[in-house]
């Protein structure tokens, strides 16, 4: 049997024809991710509570001939995830990806946390995520199904030091185990990526980047393009056979990271 390259490169990166939503799509890796789907061909709807930012980069793609919207969402919202809904039913009719990257980050310890404080990131990344993924099942269903893309953190295998952030993300895993077995007879798939250290503008100057890079094996940090990539790879058709799975992408932080560094402080490696 022959290999026919072409087809399967559609397969990989193709989106023409289709619909995507993006949270926290306004900048940083959410913006990559937006801007890597709509090169692709997908219609994009930019989502974030960045309305200036989000305006700004849809006007950009928009100027280099991409199909992007931009509309003012807080995740947390039903009302505003059902406006949303709205508008992409308008235009385009269809939505076939939805890519839950919306999400926050608190880095006080237990300890000093307040309720609220914990409330707050929980509600973002975790039931952010649940109400969108209930609210556009419905929607990829009409259509013959779709990809919902979650991101989670590598922080969900592990206890880091932040502690609501941490818990959401391993939120986030759980909720996309049981929604691609509630969604499988309506063609959804969902999987997560779970992302290690990730270089933005956000964070090039955090004091956390050296530790963290200094213990990954590969020896740098990610970018956010390689997290988009994999992004359009679970949302292309190539992947259609993946469902409810896990992707860390983390330069192999967390197979083994401390390990390592005891292998090499001891002379094994």
């Amino acid at each position: 049997m022959s290999v026919d390259f072409e087809k399967t490169k559609a397969a990989l990166t193709d989106l023409a024809g289709k619909t995507a939503i993006v949270t926290g799509g306004a900048r940083g890796q959410g913006a990559v991710e937006v801007e890597l789907l709509a090169t692709a061909g997908a219609s994009v709807l930019i989502c974030d509570v960045l309305e200036d930012e989000g305006k700004a980069l849809a006007e950009r793609l928009q100027s280099d001939g991409k199909s992007v919207q931009f509309f003012k969402l807080d995740v947390t919202s039903e009302d505003e995830w059902v406006a949303a809904l709205a508008t992409v039913r308008a235009w385009t009719g269809r939505l076939d990806v939805l890519v839950n990257n919306a999400g926050i980050i608190n880095r006080k310890i237990i300890r000093d946390m307040t309720v609220a404080e914990w409330r707050m990131v929980m509600d973002v990344n975790a039931t952010g995520t649940f109400i969108g993924t209930k609210l556009s099942a419905p929607l990829m269903a009409e259509t013959g199904g779709g990809s919902i893309v979650n991101i989670s953190s590598n922080s969900a295998f592990s206890g880091h030091y932040d502690p609501a952030y941490t818990s959401s993300k391993w939120a986030i895993r759980g909720l996309t185990r049981t929604a691609a077995m509630e969604f499988a007879d309506d063609g959804i798939r969902v999987n997560a990526i779970c992302p290690g250290l990730i270089v933005t503008d956000l964070n090039r100057a955090s004091p956390h980047l050296g530790p963290m890079i200094s213990m990954t094996p590969a020896q740098r940090a990610g970018e956010a393009d390689e997290v988009a990539q994999l992004v359009l790879f679970l949302a292309a058709d190539g992947s259609k056979f993946i469902t409810g799975e896990d992707f860390v992408i983390d330069g192999g932080f967390t197979a083994g990271a401390g390990y390592r560094r005891v292998a090499k402080e001891t002379g094994l490696l």
